[in-house]
């Protein structure tokens, strides 16, 4: 599969973006016609379903048939180190407070990595049947469609979403920062939105259906198969401080090029009233 150097051409590459693609709308079948029943409570209002651990566990099977020799790791269950090899990330529901409670605002979400580097990644919405897809240097595609990110020139007239407000130890201190990001973005774009899952957020991002999206986060089964998606389809992806995104970032900002500058002005000058993460942040 992988060459000896370690990189895995491009008819691999889009033979296992297939595989994929074909899992993951099996994963979304699933959701589709389950109801969850038992609730597991990992923490402060943090909470699975039985849902998503068979959600996953399918997935965990299907992919060991098909890519035996690939490593797999789920949100629920763990696995292997995405930043070593190839892997698989997965979210079985990335939004599952709005699954549970019957809102259709809910993902679920695959990448495939190599050496912490996404090479594909499949965003399947299963309540709203899109299905987003992208493959390194080959663009992003909702439904067959090519993405590409708005064209919205002026922040006044910008549509962006935020992450939800965090939970569990050092709550108060955490959501205390995303107010000033609030309080700072409020008065500047046209509108505001928190619709609880990060693969949607980076997805319409990517579609032009937002025109940035923040997230003061970035754990793998979140975003890592979001960020592909929205950078194929032309957005700048960055870290709080404005450098490129990547698998060590604090943060996950997405942005069509228009707005950046304007955009990451805000988070600086909000940045400027304490730190809104847990991770040191660099100079600005």
């Amino acid at each position: 599969m992988l060459s000896d150097d370690g990189t895995l051409a491009t008819d691999d590459a889009r033979q296992l973006l297939a595989i994929a693609q074909s899992v993951t709308a099996t994963a979304s079948k699933l959701v589709r016609s389950r109801t969850p029943h038992t609730l597991t409570w990992k923490g402060d209002r943090d909470v699975t379903s039985d849902v998503d651990y068979a959600v996953e566990k399918l997935m965990r099977d299907l992919l060991r048939k098909h890519t035996p020799s690939a490593g797999f790791l789920g949100e629920e269950e763990g696995g292997g180190n995405p930043g070593k090899g190839l892997h698989w990330v997965f979210d079985p529901i990335d939004g599952t407070v709005n699954f549970i409670h019957g809102v259709p605002l809910c993902a679920v979400s695959l990448s495939l990595i190599n050496n912490g580097e996404v090479l594909a990644a499949v965003i399947d919405l299963p309540f709203l049947d899109t299905q987003y897809n992208a493959l390194r240097g080959h663009g992003s595609y909702a439904n067959n469609e090519r993405l590409r990110v708005s064209a919205t020139p002026e922040l006044d007239a910008a549509l962006v979403s935020i992450d939800q407000y965090t939970f569990g130890e050092d709550a108060q201190r955490k959501n205390h920062a995303r107010h000033r990001l609030v309080k700072h973005l409020s008065s500047h774009v046209q509108r505001l939105r928190m619709l609880g899952t990060s693969a949607i957020d980076l997805a319409w991002t990517a579609q032009g259906r937002l025109d940035a999206c923040i997230m003061l986060g970035n754990k793998p089964w979140d975003t890592s198969a979001g960020v592909l998606i929205a950078q194929e389809a032309g957005a700048r992806v960055l870290d709080l401080d404005g450098s490129a995104h990547s698998t060590e970032s604090s943060a996950t900002i997405a942005v069509n090029p228009a707005l950046e500058y304007d955009l990451m002005s805000i988070v600086r000058r909000a940045l400027a009233d304490g730190t809104l993460t847990d991770e040191p942040l660099a100079p600005i």
